[in-house]
């Protein structure tokens, strides 16, 4: 078992192309002997965004904190703090913060189980 404080975990810059103001924290993963998913928890500052992309996986999104919009083929869906977003596999998206604080989320995505051929943590540097 693994119980730990989220501020003892240590946040990065996500590097990938287009993201802006924008850091992530592995808070549950392979490391920590996770099979199927790792947590992670982002930070956007106020007028970043994470890249605007699309992968093979999922991801599901619970909104801590802060205001913004996430991006999908359809358009925008305003973000604030309570909100779940599930982004389907191949759909393109992006959040954005459109708040005056930091937009704080938690993302959960699959390991590459069940066929899959890539890696999900590496789209946005999570080991």
């Amino acid at each position: 078992m693994k119980v730990t404080h989220y501020e003892q975990i240590p946040d990065d810059v996500v590097t990938m192309e287009g993201a802006n103001g924008c850091r992530m924290r592995c808070l549950i993963g392979p490391d920590d002997g996770a099979p199927s998913f790792t947590m992670r928890q982002f930070e956007v500052a106020v007028g970043g965004n994470t890249p605007k992309h699309s992968h093979g996986y999922e991801h599901e999104v619970f909104i801590l904190d802060g205001d913004g919009i996430v991006l999908d083929s359809r358009g925008e869906h305003r973000l604030a703090a309570g909100v779940t977003v599930y982004v389907a596999p191949d759909e393109i998206h992006q959040f954005r913060n459109t708040g005056s604080r930091p937009l704080k989320f938690l993302c959960l995505i699959p390991h590459p189980l069940r066929g899959m051929s890539t890696p999900c943590a590496a789209a946005c540097g999570c080991a």
